[in-house]
């Protein structure tokens, strides 16, 4: 099964993001865009894992203090399009004590440097400047560890554990 540890998107910040991408393809801008449902802020990539308990287990071990999320900019990656997040130092904090129990339970995951942000548009033809950001902010108060299955040719996300 496909794994990853997500901070999943209040209602609000799903709409505002949302609101943005009809801004975007109101501008021209074409690509693959995200389903609103699949929203979502990925703190570690495990990929394809064979047994989800030790990832449970180790994610029983983090704990933090519940803290504000907010958009920040757009960027890009290549072709995808993504708007940015900052949660102060809660969201830093949290980012290491997640990967920190990874590492301790010896579980493999992307080791990429953590951009805090969400995928809006992959594979995007077209400019975006003068889109302007969302406005939106939540409290995080849990960590999902999600599942990505392939249903009629689409990623569905469903939450299997969280804290």
């Amino acid at each position: 099964m496909r794994l990853f540890i997500a901070i999943t998107l209040s209602d609000e910040m799903k709409a505002a993001a949302t609101g943005m991408m009809h801004a975007l393809k109101k501008a021209g801008v074409k690509g693959n865009y995200t389903p609103t449902a699949n929203l979502h802020l990925t703190l570690a990539f495990l990929g394809e894992t064979e047994d989800a308990a030790p990832v449970k287990e180790a994610l029983g071990t983090v704990s933090f203090k519940p803290f504000r999320l907010s958009f920040s900019e757009p960027g890009t990656f290549g072709d995808i399009l993504w708007i940015g997040l900052k949660g102060s130092q809660g969201l830093s904090g949290l980012t290491r004590s997640v990967r920190s129990a990874l590492d301790a339970a010896g579980i493999a995951y992307d080791r990429k440097k953590f951009v805090p942000h969400i995928t809006l548009i992959r594979k995007r033809n077209g400019r975006f400047q003068g889109v302007p950001a969302p406005k939106g902010d939540m409290m995080v108060k849990r960590v999902s560890l999600m599942r990505s299955d392939v249903k009629d040719g689409k990623r569905v996300y469903k939450e299997i554990f969280s804290i």
